[in-house]
């Protein structure tokens, strides 16, 4: 199967109409690209969890590409309360095949080195706290030399330095936040390239691959789109998502 028709399969069956844009499901979307990393380290049947999944619909596209995905979530976003939504991601997941585990405090049920991959995409900018020990923790469930998988949004993206210029927010709409019942569930605190450079050399892993990616290229008008993706060819700094993959390095241990 190609990551094309993963994304088409997974889109036929998720239960909420419009959660996946139609940008999503080309070559120069993220569910794409998550998918093209993923194969460009680790062979099928490897195994895989994804940490912070939301309604699974990224880890998914890994399950029918023929990984073994695992996926936990504490699922305590707004959206995620309306009736029938918790119960409708979950039935999702089991349909898929994925093992799916509802976190409920901080313990992660799953035993050292199980798994050849822990993927965090868009999650770490979420975290109220330093994610050392998330970070730590989840390092431990990963084989010997195995990977973490993180994507982040970038900080200082052309969107955000073009909205400081002209006096408007480079953080979350205000509206958003005003309104938004609490706790507050979206972005604390944001990475640049550097930020991650230290996350790797903090946690004492090999830095595989760390570079800028378009995750939100379908949310600019059409005509805009061949000029952004000239600009940040030559400043990949530009861009709106960063990539880190990295290995554990022999006789890894926690920091």
């Amino acid at each position: 199967m190609t990551i094309l028709n993963a994304i088409h399969r997974v889109r036929k069956h998720f239960p909420f109409a419009g959660y996946i844009k139609p940008g999503d499901d080309n070559k120069f979307g993220s569910y794409y690209n998550i998918a093209s990393v993923v194969l460009r380290y680790l062979p099928s049947g490897s195994s895989i969890l994804d940490f912070g999944c939301g309604p699974c619909n990224r880890t998914a596209v890994l399950q029918f590409l023929g990984f073994q995905c695992s996926a936990c979530d504490d699922l305590q976003d707004a959206w995620c309360d309306l009736p029938g939504n918790r119960e409708k991601i979950i039935a999702f997941a089991n349909q898929c095949g994925i093992d799916f585990c509802l976190l409920q405090g901080n313990l992660l049920p799953f035993r050292e080195h199980s798994f050849d991959m822990v993927m965090l995409t868009d999650v770490i900018e979420h975290l109220h706290d330093s994610p050392r020990s998330l970070l730590n923790d989840l390092l431990e469930l990963v084989k010997p030399e195995g990977l973490l998988f993180v994507t982040v949004p970038n900080a200082v993206n052309i969107r955000k330095r073009l909205n400081v210029l002209v006096g408007r927010t480079n953080l979350p709409p205000f509206k958003q936040y005003f309104y938004y019942p609490s706790p507050w569930r979206g972005h604390i605190r944001e990475y640049v390239k550097n930020d991650l450079v230290l996350l790797a050399e903090y946690l004492d892993l090999e830095v595989l691959e760390l570079r800028g990616c378009d995750h939100m290229l379908f949310r600019l008008p059409k005509f805009i789109r061949p000029a952004y993706r000239l600009v940040t060819y030559f400043f990949p700094g530009l861009k709106d998502t960063w990539v880190l993959v990295a290995r554990k390095k022999k006789g890894w241990t926690p920091n």
